[in-house]
C-alpha cells in the first residue's frame, strides 16, 4: 500500500519542516509506503527532515524539458538535486486550471521517469463526464497515452470527488481501477476526499493499492490514521 499526501498550495519552508518532524515520530505502520507532496518551495525542507525516514518526498509536477526558458517551471534534474524521490504529475488541478492535456502529462511523465524519478499520474472524469456516461473512455484516453515503468503508479482522482466532500462509491473506485489495471499494469491509487473515516473502505477494494490524499493529508494525526487504514497488519 501506498499512501500519499498532496498538500496543494499550503505549508511553506517552516509549517512543511514543523508537519514532517510530527510524521517522523508518528506511529506509522512498517508495511505502507508513505509519501507527501510539498510545494516546491518546501521540498528541500521535507527531504532535510526526512532524510533518515522511510517517508518519501514527491514535487507536485514537474517539466518535460532538463532545462530552457520556461519561466515558472521546474525539472527533474534540479528535483533530484534536491533530494527529491519523485512527482505528481497530471493532477486534475493542473488540467483544469493551467492547460495541462494528456499529451503534456505524458510527456512529464516520460521525462520524470526517465531521469529516475518514481511518478504518480493522476486520471479521472469530471462529473459531466460521468453523469454523460463517459467515464470509461476518459479513462482509456488519460491512461492510453501512458507506458508501462516500474517506478510509475497511477491515481485515479474522479474530479467530482476532490475537494468536495463527495466520495466514489466502493463499486465506483473498483471498477475504475480495473479498467486502469487492464491497460496498464501498475499500481492504482484512489483520490478524491479520502478520510480517516472513509480510507479503511476504499483500501480494502481489490485493485486499490493505497490512496492519494488532499486536505486529510495537511493534518498529521488524520494522515497518520489513514496510514494506519492501508496497514495489514494484525
Amino acid at each position: 500500500m501506498l499512501i500519499a499526501g498532496n498538500w496543494k498550495m499550503h505549508k511553506g519552508p517552516r509549517e512543511a519542516a514543523a508537519f514532517c518532524r510530527a510524521l517522523r515520530d508518528a506511529a506509522l505502520p512498517d508495511d505502507v509506503d508513505v509519501v507527501v507532496c510539498p510545494a516546491y518551495v518546501s521540498l528541500e525542507a521535507a527531504v532535510q527532515v526526512l532524510a533518515d525516514t522511510e517517508i518519501g518526498v514527491f514535487a507536485q509536477n514537474c517539466h518535460w524539458e532538463r532545462e530552457g526558458a520556461f519561466t515558472g517551471e521546474v525539472s527533474a534534474t534540479m528535483l533530484r538535486e534536491v533530494g527529491v524521490y519523485g512527482t505528481l504529475v497530471g493532477h486534475s488541478e493542473r488540467r483544469q486550471l493551467f492547460g495541462e492535456t494528456d499529451e503534456s502529462v505524458a510527456a512529464r511523465v516520460r521525462t520524470a521517469l526517465a531521469e529516475g524519478l518514481h511518478v504518480i499520474a493522476c486520471v479521472g472524469e469530471t462529473l459531466a463526464e460521468r453523469e454523460a456516461g463517459e467515464t470509461d473512455a476518459v479513462i482509456r484516453r488519460q491512461v492510453g497515452v501512458l507506458e508501462h515503468d516500474e517506478n510509475l503508479v497511477i491515481a485515479y482522482e474522479p474530479v467530482w470527488a476532490i475537494g468536495t466532500g463527495r466520495t466514489a462509491t466502493v463499486e465506483m473506485a473498483r471498477e475504475a481501477h480495473e479498467t486502469i489495471k487492464a491497460l496498464l499494469d501498475v499500481p492504482v491509487l484512489y483520490g478524491g476526499s479520502v478520510k480517516p473515516d472513509n480510507a479503511a473502505d476504499l483500501l480494502a477494494q481489490p485493485g486499490v493499492d493505497g490512496a492519494l490524499v488532499g486536505g486529510a493529508s495537511l493534518d498529521v494525526d488524520s494522515f497518520a490514521a489513514i496510514c494506519r487504514a492501508a496497514s495489514r497488519e494484525v
